[in-house]
């Protein structure tokens, strides 16, 4: 078992893989409601902000877990 943090090394900064899959999820959720809008599924939503911080949630905990594991 490898207790050893993962930290990603990037322009001589260690960046902590939470923070990089946070702004990854950031992207994934511009681009998801994006998508929503120009499709018009967005209507459909009767609360949209609040969706748009779940869809960056469950971005963030997926690359949390998957892409960028501790």
């Amino acid at each position: 078992m490898n207790l050893i943090p993962k930290d990603v090394y990037f322009w001589d900064v260690y960046y902590p893989p939470l923070l990089l899959a946070f702004f990854f999820g950031l992207a994934a959720m511009i681009l998801t409601v994006y998508l929503l809008n120009r499709t018009r599924l967005a209507r459909f939503f009767s609360f949209p902000i609040l969706v748009m911080a779940a869809i960056w949630s469950i971005y963030t905990v997926i690359l949390g877990t998957i892409v960028f594991p501790t």
